[in-house]
């Protein structure tokens, strides 16, 4: 029962975060709002996330979580690299609209001020980049990169495609649906790098 409680606590918590990102994004977040909305005592929130970046460190893994990393993994797992790269960006597309408000609020907060998030955003990202790199890499195994780009090259083109700002462009600013959004990413990583 302890166990329990105490992750619904955490749920709260979370969900807190959440909350207050949606109603005010271009506030600062407050830890003792956060407990107030979570209805707990200040203290618990450290207790629970041990810290600020703590707290948005749990934000950024329970956003991957429910936004479907584990299925967007195993797509990316593919034994072949061009099935892989195709499994990769439509997980990562899918991941981004489920979380859309979330993640828009948390890079805009991050390019403000980086410590506004604890490192959360910067964190995400240097995963993101070395599955990119990843990726590239398995390209180049299976002789499927084109000849004249290398694994770095490779790599800084699929960091730039599957961003957030990329999907977001697409998704929101140019009001494409998911598997659009998805598409294009994929046939623009296929027509640019491989074979």
């Amino acid at each position: 029962m302890r166990a329990e409680a105490a992750q619904e606590t955490r749920r709260r918590i979370l969900d807190a975060v959440y909350e207050r990102l949606r109603e005010a994004p271009s506030e600062p977040v407050s830890i003792d709002g956060i407990a107030r909305s979570a209805r707990v005592a200040r203290p618990t929130v450290y207790q629970v996330f041990g810290s600020r970046a703590g707290l948005f460190e749990a934000v950024g893994a329970d956003l991957l979580d429910r936004g479907g990393f584990q299925d967007m993994l195993r797509a990316s797992a593919h034994p072949d690299a061009r099935e892989a790269l195709r499994g990769g960006v439509h997980g990562v597309v899918a991941m981004y609209a489920t979380h859309r408000d979330i993640l828009r609020v948390l890079h805009s907060m991050a390019m403000l001020d980086a410590t506004a998030v604890g490192g959360a955003v910067q964190r995400l990202e240097q995963r993101r980049s070395q599955g990119m790199a990843h990726v590239a890499q398995r390209l180049a195994d299976q002789n499927v990169l084109r000849t004249d780009v290398s694994h770095a090259e490779a790599t800084d083109v699929l960091c730039l495609l599957t961003s957030f700002d990329s999907f977001d462009h697409l998704y929101t600013a140019r009001g494409r649906p998911c598997e659009a959004v998805a598409e294009a990413l994929t046939a623009t990583a296929a027509r640019t790098l491989c074979t």
